[in-house]
């Protein structure tokens, strides 16, 4: 029996009941990668040898050719400001994920936030922002910030996140950039960008997206098997409602006002900033024929209601599974494009926590060992190249 189960976070241990795994316990001190030494270009070469013959200096002459080459390639990397990246469909544990890197293994690192609809503020709750709580100290930027009634673009983003992640840098912190959404990862990294032009159309060239970046990153690709994750997404719908959507929603309505169409959740209408979060358009429709009065079954309610909300709930669940699926769609088209993108796969983590309400501890191992620790491994060979 597949139960109703609260957003995806296994049990995080404190900090005095951590147990670093014994086989991540050496690359524990890697997160210290600023004070690393990069290694001496000073050594000496045959070439300068009195003693060398002719023939061994043409030898010489000639493995040195592609030895500079490499070092050249080497020190343009370096000069090149490094970023982690955690991307993946909505519901598939990238905060989680970047808040357990951040706490536990790269203490000095701050996250910016790359999903275009959580950078405006209000409908904490509907747009699914992590809470103060859970982000456990960790700075975060571009979240819940920007003016809901405006477009923060792909290429609003491209020109005010770097700023940030320079001054993360300028403190010596690791920038994790952490979102799904795919154009703005894109804009963001993207050497040549075109803000006319959309690479994530399913019939246009994949070579139309930029493979040279503005950055030295590392992808870390957080996947979920598309059944496994669509119950999930539709069990997180549930538990949001638990949480204060509907009351929520009803009140943006209240102080904000309706869209003007007639077929407020038609996707020919458009829409601005906040409006286009999911939860939005398919409620409008509700709570313009019936108001906040409701939302919960009770005997006597008015059927025409209930099936109205139920109808609204039913187009949240689908259209947040449409979006995972699209989101994964570019996901492999940025990975056909060229970008390393380094997968790790949370399927078995999601189903434990599915199967039995006894799976709390069980989920936490596997997330655990499936997704923990091999993302500190990419990262942490990251840092020290």
């Amino acid at each position: 029996m597949i139960r109703k189960l609260p957003p995806f976070y296994p049990t995080i241990p404190t900090d005095s009941s951590i147990r670093t795994p014994p086989q991540l316990s050496s690359l524990l001190p890697l997160y210290k990668f600023r004070n690393l030494p990069f290694p001496s270009s000073s050594s000496s070469s045959s070439l300068s040898s009195p003693s060398s013959s002719p023939r061994t200096q043409m030898a010489a002459t000639h493995n040195a050719a592609p030895a500079t080459a490499v070092a050249t390639a080497a020190r343009r990397r370096r000069k090149m400001k490094k970023l982690v990246v955690v991307m993946g469909p909505t519901g598939s544990g990238k905060s989680k994920l970047s808040i357990d890197l951040a706490t536990r293994f790269f203490p000095n690192s701050e996250i910016i936030n790359s999903d275009k609809i959580q950078v405006y503020r209000g409908l904490d709750i509907t747009t699914n922002k992590i809470s103060m709580h859970d982000r456990r100290g960790v700075p975060h930027h571009f979240l819940g910030v920007f003016d809901p009634d405006i477009d923060f673009t792909p290429s609003d983003f491209r020109s005010l996140a770097p700023k940030t992640i320079a001054q993360i840098i300028s403190r010596r912190n690791v920038p994790f950039v952490v979102g799904g959404s795919n154009s703005f990862i894109h804009s963001l990294l993207a050497k040549d960008f075109n803000p006319d032009i959309d690479v994530f159309e399913e019939s246009g060239p994949v070579d139309s997206i930029s493979s040279e970046l503005r950055y030295e990153c590392c992808f870390i690709w957080v996947d979920v098997s598309p059944p496994v994750l669509n119950q999930y997404l539709d069990d997180r719908v549930d538990d949001m409602l638990d949480s204060g959507m509907f009351e929520e929603l009803s009140e943006y309505f209240a102080a904000e006002g309706f869209s003007g169409s007639s077929e407020p959740d038609s996707e020919s209408v458009s829409r601005t900033g906040l409006r286009k979060a999911i939860g939005v358009p398919e409620f409008e429709r509700y709570f313009k024929k019936h108001g906040g009065r409701c939302g919960e079954s009770s005997e006597g309610d008015d059927v025409e209601e209930r099936m109205s909300y139920e109808g609204a709930v039913k187009a949240i669940k689908d259209n947040t599974c449409k979006l995972a699926k699209r989101q994964v769609g570019k996901i492999l088209r940025l990975r056909d494009a060229g970008w390393d993108l380094q997968r790790v796969d949370a399927t078995e983590a999601f189903r434990a926590a599915m199967v039995t309400s006894k799976a709390g501890k069980r989920a936490t191992e596997i997330w655990e060992k499936t997704v923990v620790e091999p993302s500190v491994k990419i990262v942490s060979r990251f840092l020290m190249e």
